[in-house]
């Protein structure tokens, strides 16, 4: 996302912050080992460098995983997509490398738990590439709204769609000259991330909380922060 002109950079979340969210708040993604892609609904989560998740007890995936007995060599892939309706919905795709574990029998005795040590990551955006290592990630911390953000934005997007021609005071009126919709595409405590969508195309800023949010009632203090200023003409931090 560049910068409108005379704005200074706005605060967001790392590469390695991005990509521990982004994994703890997904339910499904793509393993790849020995050749083939098996998808699993599953969720995610991460200690330090190693990710746990589940597989079918009689998936190939889990055949495979028994049968390595030093870890399986995998690459995960993971699609980020805006749970609000926009042209061009995916907003990150993750690729991650590591060597994938037969842990034990879950409760439900259907399925299996699976564990993943993780070598390296790399997460690409419209915007930029960013690579990281176990050691980023191990260092890293989820965003405290990444698992309440579909639901955040879907209410944004349906209940408050006249919050978005307040916030638009926030922006350079050149980046309004051809009145695009504007829709939420992403958040986090950082700020909201608005669409801009043309005919001929879009553009994405940031508006940066004053403040970071804490959780999610604060995100709702934050986001009336954010309303005040486009109100009464107090500056914003844009990216």
């Amino acid at each position: 996302m560049s910068l409108p002109p005379g704005d200074t950079e706005a605060p967001e979340p790392t590469t390695a912050e991005r990509i521990h969210s982004l994994l703890g708040a997904t339910s499904s993604l793509t393993v790849r080992a020995l050749g083939e892609r098996h998808d699993l609904d599953t969720p995610v989560s991460v200690h330090g460098s190693r990710l746990r998740l589940r597989a079918p007890l009689d998936a190939p995936l889990t055949a495979a995983a028994a049968r390595a007995g030093e870890g399986l060599a995998v690459v995960l892939d993971v699609t980020d997509v805006s749970p609000v309706a926009v042209r061009d919905r995916v907003r990150a795709r993750l690729t991650l490398a590591g060597r994938l574990h037969l842990a034990h029998l879950a409760d439900d005795g259907l399925t299996v738990h699976l564990h993943v040590d993780v070598a390296h990551a790399v997460l690409a955006t419209p915007y930029s590439t960013g690579a990281i290592t176990a050691a980023d990630l191990a260092r890293a911390t989820a965003d405290p709204l990444a698992r309440h953000e579909a639901a955040l934005l879907t209410h944004l997007a349906d209940d408050h769609a006249d919050a978005f021609d307040v916030l638009t005071r926030l922006l350079d009126p050149a980046l309004l000259a051809r009145t695009p919709d504007v829709r939420p595409l992403a958040l986090d405590r950082h700020g909201l991330v608005l669409r801009l969508d043309h005919p001929d195309g879009h553009r994405d800023v940031r508006l940066a909380f004053p403040e970071p949010a804490r959780d999610t009632e604060d995100f709702g203090h934050r986001m009336h922060d954010l309303l005040s200023a486009a109100r009464y003409g107090q500056p914003a931090h844009r990216g």
